[in-house]
């Protein structure tokens, strides 16, 4: 038996012992609800005690199977630097095993403050650690020992010459099919520093295509969770990203990294208020989603506070209190110039008016009783004047008071909008009530604005926003309202903006979002997408009028074919044809009209193709307003001109489409290609 064979067997029977004691935990935390539903608590305290216990024993049993650690820190005995940690060896994992809460741990969770060296750690700054070792599994391992086929040492204090690694290559560069995998076992030094920022810290990451900008933000969820566990879970955890399919394609990555719970959401799904009934041309959507839209709502809101004309006459008893006007009118002015959220105006309002009686009550007669002063607030002539100076406001019945009536639109809007503006935004035919009005999705953001006006929305503790380069200034407007007092982490490539208010710089977005002095981060090394293909991408990037960076690849491996053909959906068929000879996931990608085409042209060749949203599917064909986000092995994209074309921003949608590959790119046109015609 070789050195090599002995300590792979040396391994394999830890990972056993390692198991072992995974199932003792996972019987452990069901031992745990039956104990604590027997406990001696009541009422509200055994009701959170068993959820808790409940959540906990759920949580165990619903941990993906899959290998218990990838990699081991030894660290030198002799060496200052690795402080408690001298002499000691830990394996680093998706997750903290140990065989009691009292021992040290048998598998360390890779969040874990000591794991940190695992990524950080090299040659010129070891960190006290002496060896790092990654361990191999085979593709697919659901856990089982056998499937440990190698590991890898690399000794930082020994001289060495760092080598890149071959475990970590063939991680990144394993071919892809289903949903998004987590990538713990790969992360790069700058991405570990992006995901081991503070809570309170908000951070932008300017990601070129395969740089991991979703993973890293997925990984920093994690972090959070594990290191603010109590005050994340309180104050509440977001993922947000560009749609639904997106949302599936990486919705196993926590779960994998042992975090589950957390909500997956679009900015569309957070103020659906109402389902989209009505759709808006793109000059009204893009008037709509303008920043200057939240001065005008909020002028049509409080453009339904009224001067006082009349005094206020207070019956009370056989004696009448009475407030003039004039101290009316300074009530309602105060409490405006507070701008405190509508409906807690309207309260100051009434509370400052029956403050105001109180004080000539109490002068007359001494301190009011708190029944006295609740009779006052509810009395007839006092909710009068609330409702005449401070009416309710319901945020639908004001916005279709606003887009129904010309003239209240040119009011509010005066001196923002312009009139071609507000004539874009009007309805032709406007509602006999809002209660009979059709919602356009543009609309939604407007109501949410208004709501937000209103009442002030429950927040989150961090945000995590994907592709948010595609969100308008009012889109922002609505996270940093569910943020306020929390922090983000903001992802995108401004080269991917494809919507037609997509932010061209991060500065004014992050300015929206209100986090102005978060710290831009360019992520410009790609691990996944080969170079080849990033080198084709780059030559994009000239015309999309955006201050990016051209990104690079550490790949060399990869495939590029661009082919002109007489018949471009022939030609596709005959390239899948090619690329089914191959392992891993392929991705049809064209421009929306053509999918329809392209699918029965498959079948027609007796190839079964998926939608985007069935994962795992061997072939998929995509319209290319949904690949965002996702990646394929193999990509055939199937005419650019055709994509480029389809819309305002169609050079930036092609520059997404082309960069969808992580292995190889096939690109087919019978038309004259966008990028050669430029």
């Amino acid at each position: 038996m070789t050195p090599l064979d002995e300590e792979l067997a040396r391994e394999r029977g830890y990972h056993e012992t390692c198991r072992a004691a995974l199932a003792a935990m996972v019987d452990g935390a069901q031992e745990q609800v039956v104990s604590g539903e027997n406990a001696s608590a009541s009422g509200a305290d055994a009701e959170v005690l068993g959820y808790q216990l409940r959540s906990k024993a759920k949580e165990m049993r619903e941990l993906p199977q899959a290998p218990l650690y990838f990699g081991r820190l030894d660290f030198d005995a002799a060496a200052a630097e690795a402080g408690d940690h001298r002499g000691q060896r830990y394996h680093i994992g998706r997750q903290r095993i140990t065989e009691d809460p009292a021992a040290p741990p048998l598998v360390v969770d890779w969040r874990a403050p000591v794991s940190r060296a695992f990524y950080q750690a090299g040659a010129r700054d070891p960190q006290g650690v002496a060896v790092r070792r990654r361990f191999g599994w085979a593709p697919g391992s659901k856990g089982a020992s056998a499937d440990l086929t190698g590991l890898e040492d690399e000794h930082l204090t020994s001289g060495e010459a760092a080598t890149p690694s071959r475990i970590v290559a063939g991680e990144i560069e394993r071919p892809r099919v289903g949903p998004m995998r987590d990538i713990a076992a790969t992360i790069q030094p700058e991405q570990d520093d992006l995901v081991r920022a503070a809570l309170t810290a908000s951070v932008c990451v300017q990601g070129a295509p395969g740089t991991g900008k979703t993973a890293v933000g997925l990984h920093r969820a994690a972090y959070l969770l594990y290191t603010h566990p109590q005050r994340v879970r309180r104050s509440g955890l977001l993922i947000l990203g560009p749609n639904r399919t997106f949302l599936r394609y990486i919705a196993e990555v926590l779960p994998s990294l042992g975090e589950t719970g957390v909500r997956q959401s679009t900015v569309q799904d957070e103020i659906a208020r109402h389902p989209v009934t009505a759709y808006d041309d793109e000059r009204a959507a893009v008037v709509k989603h303008d920043a200057r839209m939240a001065e005008v709502l909020r002028r049509a809101l409080y453009a339904r506070v009224t001067p006082v004309a009349t005094d206020l006459a207070l019956p009370d008893g056989s004696y009448r209190w009475r407030i003039p006007a004039a101290d009316l009118e300074r009530i309602v002015a105060d409490v405006r110039a507070e701008e405190p959220p509508y409906d807690t105006g309207r309260e100051r309002v009434r509370s400052r008016a029956v403050r105001h009686v109180q004080d000539q009550a109490e002068r007359r007669a001494g301190p009011m009783s708190n029944t006295w002063v609740q009779k006052v607030s509810r009395a007839r002539p006092v909710s009068a004047f609330v409702d005449a100076a401070w009416p309710k406001a319901r945020p639908e019945e004001v916005l279709c008071e606003l887009l129904g009536d010309a003239d209240a639109l040119a009011r509010a809007a005066d001196g923002l909008l312009a009139p071609a503006e507000q004539r874009a935004i009007a309805w032709a035919r406007p509602p006999r009530s809002y209660k009979s009005a059709k919602w356009s999705a543009a609309d939604l953001v407007l109501l949410d604005e208004l709501a937000g006006l209103v009442e002030r929305p429950e927040g989150y503790g961090h945000i995590v926003v994907d592709e948010a380069q595609d969100l308008s200034p009012m889109e922002c407007r609505a996270i940093a309202r569910r943020v306020g007092f929390g922090s983000v982490t903001v992802l995108g490539d401004l080269a991917q903006g494809t919507t037609p208010w997509a932010a061209r710089a991060w500065p004014e977005l992050l300015a929206h979002l209100g986090k102005p002095d978060a710290p831009v981060t360019p992520l410009t090394t790609g691990f996944r997408v080969p170079r080849a293909i990033v080198t084709l991408a780059n030559d994009l990037l000239a015309g999309l009028d955006v201050d990016v960076p051209p990104a690079r690849s550490l790949r060399r491996d990869g495939d590029l074919a661009v082919q002109r053909v007489p018949d471009a959906v022939a030609g596709a068929v005959a390239a899948v044809r090619g690329a089914l000879a191959r392992e891993g996931s392929i991705g049809v990608i064209a421009a929306d009209a053509a999918t329809d085409a392209l699918r029965a042209a498959l079948a027609g060749a007796g190839i079964e193709a998926a939608g985007p949203d069935e994962l795992g599917a061997r072939v998929t064909v995509v319209p290319a307003s949904v690949a965002k986000g996702l990646e394929y092995d193999h990509v055939v994209a199937v005419e650019p001109a055709a994509i480029a074309e389809a819309e305002e921003r169609g050079g930036h949608r092609l520059y997404v489409v082309l960069t969808r590959a992580v292995s190889s790119l096939a690109v087919v046109h019978s038309r004259e290609l966008p990028w050669k015609a430029a």
